[in-house]
């Protein structure tokens, strides 16, 4: 090779040599430049959660009633906050914030169970005792369980040197510390001093990171009510993990500040709708500032829940609830705070397309209103709906009716002379319904409530062959939903004996009108009216229509109608049945109610009274109970509707809110039950 050649083969090598050079310079300063400068101003990394939303909630149609918004949490970060050992400066830091918020207006996560009275002494605060218990504990304050809240304060102050501290302020700053020593703060446990806090806080606060060292504000999804008042019984709610959550589902990737669904939906539902946190390295210099962030896993949000309600029609059934119990109070009298329920219920699939419970409240003001909601008159934090059971009075006389048809005890042809009264052993029972004619057929029976019809009936079938039909139509037992419900009662000689009481021979004949020690929910009422209606098919009730990707891509789960009974209950015998159901809007008391509606909507019913021992006053007074039962159309049902108004002397006075229920959902437009993001459409 010429020294020509070899000098340009050198210059050739050079020049390859400097471009991997150049290459790799561009790499590190131009393409890659941000994440190497900050790593190599870091002298620490480290990795943290990044929260995931919550999935929505969506009514039948896709209608949003739980939703998220982005907010901002203040947090304290145990890589940088003062430690225990410098207590005074995490004092100084704590108070100043609590002076903060609280000047703006803004709530802090005050959790201890202590507080002040008008005389300004530390006292517990009441239903609290667990959480007076946890303070008490070894883990907490080691302090007797006698200890008063006087003792726990001192032994607040001394532990964590609050002595120059006003009471109130060493309360709060105490409750801070507490907290912080419940979940364990340190460098992998971060601690959320504040939620959902105002941009201009936020921002002051990060103006003076250098005294705030370790606040840190994290980005945080947060829960939204589309309408904090529709189905707030149903929908639940949503909190911070306690103690035992958290010992529960740890093991399932839960942290100690998590928030977890408490109650309704939010809780039944939690597996779908809690979402997977993402994570991030934090990189930090020598002076404990954030340098730079990578994105190692990106959050999922929870998925969407689709529950079986129908958003109007639901606000339609609490509206007309909340009217017919106010008027009833207005006018007749009532001596116990206006209560009831509703549930509407579509005959074919078990589908609740409507559940609301009165007195209510708001969801959006839950937390904020808590204590004065569980001292209101009448609990309206209590499901009625779900969670009441009542003796169902009349209502009942259909099963039996059932039973007697089936059983070829009687016929249409069979009459009972009812001249009101029937005497049983020593024993007198009532009938004070006024009737066409003094002998009674089935039909009538029904559409009249003769008392006496069913008291011979029912004595004839006995109270085994009764109960062996009222168990097909779900009594005593429950429904099936995704909601805590009750089980309810269904009385008997075995039932009598759990309790050790004898089974007296009246029980029968009071059975069969639904007295006796029967109890049932509303929505067992509303079932039980369903499987009547559409001819003894008894499904498990739903509130979960479908659960779907929160982008919709696919379905997650998807239920469909689960048969709980087949009755086997004969056409013939329904159709004698809703015969007498039909003359009860069709001719009764109650056809004043439906006359304004649609021919074609021509409703069967059923109406109930029963009776119930209440202390009022201090005293034990006998009060009614009215119940309403009802399906339509009469020769095509579609849906069945319960309700119940406490403290009513029939279940009349509640027929109206069926007939409102009637006239919207038969009157309201077809539209199809949720498009997802491809155009398929959920049905």
């Amino acid at each position: 090779m010429s020294s020509k050649a070899r000098r340009l083969t050198a210059v050739i090598i050079l020049l390859a040599v400097f471009g991997v050079f150049l290459g790799d310079l561009v790499r590190l300063q131009i393409v890659n430049g941000s994440e190497y400068r900050a790593m190599s101003n870091a002298v620490s990394q480290r990795t943290a959660s990044i929260p995931s939303a919550r999935g929505e909630i969506v009514d039948r149609y896709g209608t949003p009633l739980v939703e998220n918004h982005q907010g901002y949490a203040l947090v304290f970060d145990g890589a940088y906050f003062p430690t225990a050992e410098e207590q005074p400066e995490r004092n100084k830091i704590i108070i100043a914030l609590i002076r903060k918020l609280e000047k703006a207006g803004e709530a802090w996560n005050y959790t201890l169970p202590m507080t002040l009275d008008s005389d300004g002494k530390v006292v517990f605060e009441e239903d609290r005792d667990s959480d007076i218990a946890k303070i008490k504990g070894k883990d907490m304050l080691n302090l007797n369980e006698y200890a008063t809240a006087q003792n726990c304060f001192d032994a607040i102050v001394s532990r964590y040197g609050l002595e120059d501290y006003s009471v109130a302020e060493a309360l709060k700053i105490g409750s801070v510390c507490l907290a912080m020593k419940e979940i364990g703060f340190g460098l992998s446990t971060r601690y959320t001093f504040a939620d959902d806090v105002d941009d201009y806080t936020v921002a002051t606060i990060k103006e003076n990171s250098v005294f705030y060292r370790g606040v840190d504000v994290e980005v945080v999804p947060y829960r939204d009510y589309v309408d904090g008042t529709v189905a707030p019984h149903i929908l639940g709610t949503v909190g911070a993990i306690n103690a035992e959550e958290y010992a529960e589902l740890k093991e399932n990737g839960y942290s100690i500040n998590d928030t977890v669904g408490k109650n309704g939906i939010e809780y039944a539902m939690e597996d779908y709708l809690r979402g997977k946190p993402g994570t991030k390295t934090v990189y930090t210099d020598s002076a404990g500032n954030v340098t730079g962030t990578e994105v190692t896993q990106d959050p999922e949000q929870g998925n969407t829940v689709v529950l079986t309600i129908d958003t109007e029609l639901q606000k339609v059934a609490q509206r007309s609830l909340s009217k017919a119990l106010g008027e009833y109070a207005g006018t007749k009298g009532n001596m116990v705070t206006s209560a009831g329920a509703v549930v509407v219920i579509d005959i074919h699939t078990g589908e609740v397309l409507a559940c609301a419970s009165y007195p209510t409240y708001n969801i959006s003001t839950y937390y904020d209103n808590y204590k004065a909601l569980t001292e209101t008159d009448g609990d309206p934090l209590w499901n009625r709906a779900l969670l009441s059971t009542y003796a169902p009075g009349s209502t009942m006389k259909p099963s039996v009716a059932c039973a007697a048809l089936e059983e070829g005890l009687i016929d249409t042809n069979y009459t009972v002379y009812c001249s009101g009264t029937y005497k049983y052993f020593d024993q007198v029972f009532k009938c004070e319904q006024a009737h066409e004619t003094s002998y009674v057929n089935v039909i009538n029976a029904i559409a009249e409530s003769c008392n006496t019809f069913f008291y011979v009936v029912g004595r004839n079938l006995g109270i085994t062959k009764m109960n062996e039909y009222r168990t097909m139509f779900g009594f005593g037992q429950k429904t099936g939903c995704e909601l805590r419900e009750a089980t309810g009662v269904l009385d008997s000689p075995e039932y009598r004996a759990s309790l050790n009481q004898a089974w007296l021979p009246g029980y029968t004949v009071q059975s069969a009108i639904g007295q006796a020690g029967n109890l049932v929910s509303p929505i067992q009422l509303a079932n039980y009216c369903a499987t009547i209606a559409n001819g003894g098919t008894r499904y498990r009730t739903r509130f979960v229509k479908s659960v779907l990707r929160h982008d919709n891509s696919s379905i997650v789960l998807e239920n469909k109608p689960e048969v709980m009974c087949e009755t086997g209950i004969s056409k013939e015998t329904f159709d004698i049945v809703r015969t007498g159901m039909h003359k009860v809007c069709a001719t009764g008391y109650c056809q004043k109610y439906f006359w304004h509606l649609p021919r074609r909507v021509d409703p069967a019913a059923k109406t109930g009274t029963s009776q119930e021992y209440r202390i009022l006053d201090g005293v034990s007074t006998k009060i009614n109970n009215g119940f309403f039962i009802s399906f339509a159309p009469y020769d095509d049902p579609q849906i069945a509707v319960a309700v119940v108004g406490e403290g009513m002397i029939s279940g009349v006075y509640v027929a109206p809110v069926a007939a409102d229920i009637y006239e919207y959902y038969f009157a309201a437009p077809e539209k199809p039950e949720l498009a997802q993001a491809d155009n398929v459409l959920i049905s």
